[in-house]
């Protein structure tokens, strides 16, 4: 129904007047008790679906990427259509605009969308509010600096976001990958990412002192235009500062291959969706065979099919997410992923 019906009506507008859109269309199909109806048709409750990743159970491993929700406005009503987990963010100190419109394009005949965002966002304080209510999901946190911040100071920033984020997240994510906020891959390099994370470490302990609890899985989410010393040294440095994992992959920069008019391809940012999918599990491989699975993954980018899931996995993912999928191929996408899963 999705891809006959709504999917052709919501392409002939703006992407970015969608997405507000979609949002309207979820929150007062919760408020009219859809839910039960979403669930009904998505979710698969099932055992064998469970997994176990840096000390969260996740009632499937498939999650939202960050981006979707990114102040934490949907999160219960999105857990409807069958995510096992879904990522907020990417949130900043302060409240920010991001960058001029337009700055969101569909490419259609890739099945791909470029964005230069640019870490839109309310502030974390603005989204702490509303993560205070119940979860019915497992939430991670996607943490940025602020784009007048600059790099030598950007650590302060995270250390506010983790801070405030810290007693209503599940495991949080470092976004230093993001193309769309000049300078932040910068933060990749050895030395100041290594700096970054052993301060968060730090922050993590003294946090779970604060409230009596346990310390929070942190992530680092990279980019997949990383050469393969590049993604070496990412590998050493996840083992030195002992973080919990890595997300691969945030969106490229690269253009090669697309099918679609120069116009739109010629567009700044990043580019997600179907041209990703191999560059994707390249990186997933390399991670987990390079490594020898010394730390969890999770795989997103170019997942549109329950084979691009599977494809994922058995490259080393524990884990899987879903954005410009999920745009493409509607919720039904989440329950046949799941499907396919228990019947490997």
């Amino acid at each position: 129904m999705y891809k006959i019906l709504v999917r052709p009506l919501l392409f002939l507008l703006d992407p970015e007047k969608v997405h507000h859109l979609t949002f309207l269309m979820i929150r007062f199909f919760g408020k009219i008790g859809l839910s039960s109806l979403f669930k009904s048709l998505y979710v698969i409750e099932d055992k064998r679906l469970e997994r176990e990743v840096f000390g969260l159970k996740f009632k499937n491993p498939v999650g939202l990427a960050a981006g979707f929700d990114k102040d934490a406005k949907l999160f219960n009503e999105l857990s409807d259509f069958g995510f096992g987990f879904v990522e907020i963010g990417t949130l900043t100190p302060k409240p920010q605009d991001g960058n001029p419109k337009k700055r969101l394009f569909r490419l259609k005949v890739d099945q791909a969308i470029i964005n230069r965002m640019g870490f839109n966002n309310m502030g974390v304080f603005d989204a702490v509010e509303r993560l205070k209510k119940k979860h019915n999901v497992l939430i991670g946190g996607n943490i940025g600096k602020n784009k007048i911040t600059p790099n030598d100071k950007a650590i302060k920033d995270y250390l506010i976001c983790f801070d405030a984020l810290f007693e209503y997240v599940d495991y949080f994510v470092v976004n230093v990958s993001s193309p769309n906020t000049p300078g932040l891959r910068e933060l990749q390099d050895r030395e100041p990412l290594t700096a970054l994370l052993k301060e968060l470490k730090k922050e993590n302990v003294k946090m779970a002192l604060k409230y009596n609890g346990s310390e929070k899985p942190i992530l680092l989410k990279i980019a997949p235009d990383l050469t393969d010393n590049q993604l070496m040294d990412i590998i050493k440095i996840v083992k030195h500062t002992k973080i919990d994992g890595i997300i691969a992959t945030n969106t490229t920069i690269a253009r090669e291959g697309l099918k679609s008019l120069y116009i739109a391809t010629e567009e700044k940012g990043g580019l997600s969706g179907k041209p990703l999918t191999k560059r994707n599990t390249e990186v997933i491989r390399f991670l987990a065979e390079k490594s020898n699975k010394a730390f969890p993954i999770i795989g997103v980018g170019g997942i549109h099919s329950a084979e691009d899931a599977i494809e994922k996995l058995e490259a080393g993912a524990d884990l899987i997410q879903l954005y410009t999928g999920f745009i493409y191929e509607g919720p039904a996408l989440i329950k046949k992923i799941n499907k396919a899963i228990l019947a490997e």
